[in-house]
């Protein structure tokens, strides 16, 4: 199983929507820094039909070096967690884990404008 790329999703929105390659690629990178920018303001980011993205700070805990076996600390710090939305959690059950889905995922309702990843 492969990994999808910023370039491979740059080349669906070249060869999917007709954009230019470079407006492509520009696309996807002003998305991912939208993204990157409102977590670096502590903003929660909200993706309707796919899922949020947060912020958690973590406490200094307990932790060992696998190697020795010395304990030490891991330091407090702050992450990045994704909660995935139910519509895309709807979609990932029904991989059937061989490459098929028992619904195409492009035959879902896409266009509805409820917000149904709040929790």
């Amino acid at each position: 199983m492969g990994a999808l790329t910023k370039a491979e999703l740059a080349e669906h929105l070249h060869s999917d929507l007709g954009m230019s390659k470079r407006e492509a690629k520009s696309m996807v990178e002003v998305f991912f820094d939208e993204i990157r920018g409102c977590l670096r303001e502590n903003e929660q980011v909200k993706l309707s039909g796919f899922g949020n993205f947060d912020l958690r700070d973590k406490r200094e805990r307990p932790g060992r070096n696998p190697k020795t076996g010395e304990e030490i600390p891991i330091s407090a710090r702050r992450v990045v967690t994704f909660r995935p939305g139910q519509k895309l959690k709807a979609r990932v059950d029904e991989y059937d884990g061989e490459g098929h889905t028992h619904q195409r995922l492009d035959e879902h309702d896409d266009h509805d404008d409820h917000d149904d990843d709040d929790h």
